[in-house]
Parts: structure tokens; sequence; C-alpha cells
């Protein structure tokens, strides 16, 4: 906790509009589809970033975007119960994929 208050600066569970968010879309075949994530703890979250270049830090230079209110932003998420909104995240990991059954025997014989 801050000794100090500050009368620009919420707290950290207070919700305060971010402003036009740009956030991350997958093309679709006629349209742009919103581009859900999963939190470390594997819950679903929509992603808005606050500056294009914090976008592409994270998820690479060529993704694609769109620009959107917050509000509209959680608007298209809400469908999704229990869905969060996450702003301007700083770290990301590929998508885990399966290894074959036979790898992971040969993987651990070479140990």
């Amino acid at each position: 906790m801050c000794l100090f208050q500050y009368d620009d600066d919420p707290e950290p569970e207070e919700r305060v509009p971010a402003g036009p968010l740009y956030v991350p879309v997958r093309p679709g075949t006629a349209e742009v589809v919103l581009r859900m994530f999963r939190t470390p703890l594997g819950d679903r979250t929509a992603v808005g970033f606050t500056r294009p270049d914090l976008l592409a830090a994270t998820l690479g230079a060529g993704h694609p975007w769109i620009r959107l209110s917050e509000s509209a932003l959680r608007a298209l998420a809400a469908p999704l119960a229990g869905c969060r909104l996450t702003i301007d995240p700083t770290l990301t990991a590929p998508a885990v994929t399966p290894v074959p059954a036979g790898a992971a025997g040969v993987a651990a014989s070479a140990l």
C-alpha cells in the first residue's frame, strides 16, 4: 500500500477506461475475428494494447490488429462467460504442442 495518494494515480484494482486499444485479430473468410488468449491459470482473456509498438513487441511485427474502445472489446468478449480483459500484457508463450508418443521415450533413454 502506498502512503501517498496522487489524484492522477488510480488504485490497481480500480477499473478506469484504457482509451482506444490495438486489439489482436486473426483473419477470417470475410471478416476479422477477435483473437482470444489464456492467462497462466488457463482463464480466457481478451487482450488490448495501448500502443502498436507494445503489440508488435509482444506478438510480432506482422500481427494483424484493429482499433477498438475498451467498452467495445468488453462487449465482444461478454458472450464468453467469465472472460477477462488484459491490457498491455508483456509475456506470451507459444502454444503447447503435444510430443509424439515415440519421441518422449527416445528423449528419456538419451539421458
